[in-house]
């Protein structure tokens, strides 16, 4: 037990006859620890482009609301007599009529 533990820290596993196994499987662990950190940055990054499109989204839905706040006012009547009147316009005082069209059948 010792000696197994000691010959391991001095790496003979490495360099004795049969050492050609030992090397391949720490290549494969070591492409497989580098894979997992490729996948982990790659989650990373897009976990933080879903962030930023979710503010993104937060920050047009609020110009929109205002947008449409902002246009309910304009187009409210009060406001469009005072600024057609501002123009030297004014309502109508005669109420309208409709005209009926008939068909030539």
């Amino acid at each position: 037990m010792k000696k197994s533990i000691y010959n391991i820290l001095k790496g003979t596993f490495l360099v004795s006859d049969d050492s050609f196994k030992n090397w391949r499987f720490i290549i494969f662990i070591s492409v497989l620890a580098i894979v997992m950190i490729a996948s982990s940055h790659s989650a990373d990054k897009k976990v933080y482009e879903i962030a930023r499109l979710k503010n993104e989204v937060k920050e047009m839905r609020s110009a929109f609301v205002d947008g449409r706040s902002r246009l309910m006012k304009l187009k409210m009547e009060s406001r469009v007599i005072r600024k057609m009147k501002e123009k030297g316009m004014a309502p109508s005082v005669i109420p309208p009529k409709k005209i009926k069209v008939k068909s030539k059948k």
